[in-house]
């Protein structure tokens, strides 16, 4: 057996374990979950291992319920995860996880980093600093990362903590 053919006998094992365990709508939320493009029902159906049918149905169910938005390519629609739903769902994940001096706490550690890379690089953001990078430079390319992925962190952690004191006004 040549190495081949092991990697397609294991790829068609998971597959196979995936459609056992899982339902078609299941298979369907986890690629539209993935899905950032616009994706057609017939794409969506050959990575869900479902029929297109089965796959328009399912994405059209998730449109209704704000998790999938759609956008037209002429004649074909094409399904993607809805951004504003995910960044809603992880503004709800971090509120039931943190309260609000965890939340303060996490809010004043990202800040403190932020200011770090500033310091550190001379810069005020990441973008600025990526513009003056070579690409041999791993160590600040991976600052860049790390950077935007704090400030992303940030934002998260502040909206939350804004829900929580706009849940509060309006409950007084």
């Amino acid at each position: 057996m040549t190495e081949q053919e092991g990697w397609n006998d294991v790829n068609e094992h998971v597959r196979e374990q995936w459609t056992d365990e899982t339902t078609p709508f299941e298979r369907v939320y986890e690629v539209v979950e993935t899905t950032r493009e616009g994706a057609s029902a017939a794409t969506i159906a050959e990575r869900a291992l479902v029929s297109e049918p089965t796959a328009r149905r399912h994405c059209n169910a998730l449109v209704n319920t704000g998790f999938v938005a759609t956008e037209q390519d002429g004649r074909t629609t094409l399904y993607r995860r809805d951004e504003d739903q995910v960044l809603l769902s992880r503004i709800h994940d971090l509120r039931e996880r943190a309260d609000r001096e965890e939340l303060l706490d996490g809010i004043e550690r990202m800040k403190t980093t932020i200011r770090g890379y500033e310091d550190t690089h001379d810069a005020i953001s990441p973008e600025e600093l990526a513009r003056h990078l070579s690409g041999a430079d791993s160590e600040g390319w991976a600052d860049v990362t790390s950077w935007k992925t704090t400030r992303r962190n940030l934002a998260v952690a502040q909206a939350a903590l804004a829900y929580d004191e706009a849940s509060e006004q309006l409950t007084a």
